[in-house]
């Protein structure tokens, strides 16, 4: 009972704020705020009300009108809200304007992220990967940050390096950051020594937005205990598992989940994770086809491969969580209510989304449902590539422990 009431008095109650413009439609934001929403919901926050407001483009100098600002400042005065989270990044201007007016903290989209990710964080590489990206982020904003600190707060968006920073300028942060490029470069030494030294065995990664169900499809075939949660970005470190499927070994990489508008500072700070992307021989494309909008999560992680140079690797889209895919059917009579029915894996077979890819599959991790046609299919595809590489080497013959983790 205690520890619910400390939960409940450690959340912090949010509002979040998103624009329509041009660009951007009035579906594409709903469906940008919903995601917000669960970003908010992972770092520990409440969100309580969505603001939407439509323009031709941002205001330079507080995001959203004055009239809207001004709605928003009254609905959090009138319920205590003690936190604003806009859907876009906010420039140091907008951030210091914002927060004169509505008085509260002000996070935007790519605040939240870092947040989350220091939350998430389990090892020193990750942490040094996150912590540089968090201070690339303050670097333009030492001004109105300051402000900020100089209120001692804490929670949502001020985990990490800011807590202990008050009183740093500009030439220490400047310093922190060049030190923490050094260590990664040491530390990106090491993984690409660990890559080589894993031998000649073909590499597959899991690939996927975000909380698609990669780690649990990773449990599933290397029959380990990679931590898996109904969050967002609930892996960051890249975990490799040697599997064997029918006596053929091969790595199997989970990688961090991308997402759309992901901070640049952000991707640039994970490049060592992201390797292990760029120098798989085979990718598997893992997708939520029960989520309402996985074809553009599967154009976000299309992007996101272009911009690894990863995109011509052979792939296998594997369409997840099958068993919560349904789909709207009507009957003949007009009159008779729309119903939510399970699609068959037959009819999903049958379906266009089955001609996205050459190499297409339906599955449920969290059921099993089709995995001996995944790993049939894997199979076929590792073997295909260490034939090529190896055509006269008995590779394949040689016996493996399958217990061993790297």
């Amino acid at each position: 009972m205690f520890e619910q009431l400390k939960q409940e008095a450690e959340t912090e109650k949010t509002v979040l704020i998103g624009l329509i413009t041009p660009s951007q439609p009035e579906n594409k934001v709903n469906e940008y705020l919903e995601e917000l929403s669960f970003l908010a919901e992972t770092a520990g926050a409440e969100p309580v009300k969505s603001f939407v407001q439509r323009l031709d483009f941002p205001n330079p100098k507080t995001f959203v009108g004055t009239g809207k600002l001004a709605e928003i400042k009254t609905y959090i005065e009138e319920n205590e809200i003690g936190m604003a989270i806009f859907d876009d990044e906010l420039s140091p201007k907008q951030v210091r304007n914002i927060e004169a007016e509505l008085q509260v903290k002000i996070l935007d989209r790519t605040n939240l992220i870092l947040d989350i990710f220091a939350k998430r964080a389990q090892t020193a590489h990750a942490k040094t990967q996150v912590e540089l990206a968090q201070y690339k982020y303050m670097l333009p904003r030492l001004t109105g940050l300051w402000t900020h600190l100089e209120r001692q707060r804490g929670g949502i968006g001020m985990r990490g390096p800011g807590e202990s920073q008050i009183e740093t300028d500009r030439r220490i942060i400047l310093d922190r950051i060049s030190r923490l490029k050094e260590e990664l470069i040491h530390i990106d030494k090491q993984k690409a020594t660990q890559r080589k030294n894993r031998g000649k065995m073909v590499r597959v990664a899991l690939v996927g937005y975000t909380n698609v169900g990669k780690s649990t499809l990773m449990n599933v075939l290397s029959k380990s205990e990679v931590f898996a949660e109904n969050k967002l970005f609930a892996t960051l470190d890249t975990t490799v598992r040697k599997v064997i499927i029918d006596n053929l070994p091969f790595l199997l990489t989970d990688t961090v989940g991308f997402i759309r508008k992901l901070p640049t500072d952000l991707v640039q700070s994970f490049k060592s994770t992201l390797d292990e992307v760029r120098e798989a021989d085979l990718l598997l494309h893992i997708v939520d086809i029960s989520h309402s909008g996985f074809e553009e999560q599967i154009e976000v992680v299309n992007k996101t491969l272009a911009d690894l140079e990863a995109q011509d690797k052979p792939i296998i889209l594997v369409f997840n969580k099958i068993d919560a895919f349904h789909c709207v059917v009507k009957d003949e009579d007009d009159l008779t209510p729309k119903t939510m029915e399970n699609t068959t894996l037959e009819e999903l077979q049958q379906s266009w989304m089955s001609k996205m890819s050459k190499d297409c599959i339906f599955i449920s991790a969290k059921n099993l449902s089709n995995m001996d046609a995944l790993k049939e299919l894997v199979y076929e595809r590792v073997k295909a590539i260490h034939v090529a590489r190896f055509p006269y080497n008995d590779f394949l013959f040689q016996k493996y422990d399958e217990s061993e983790e790297l």
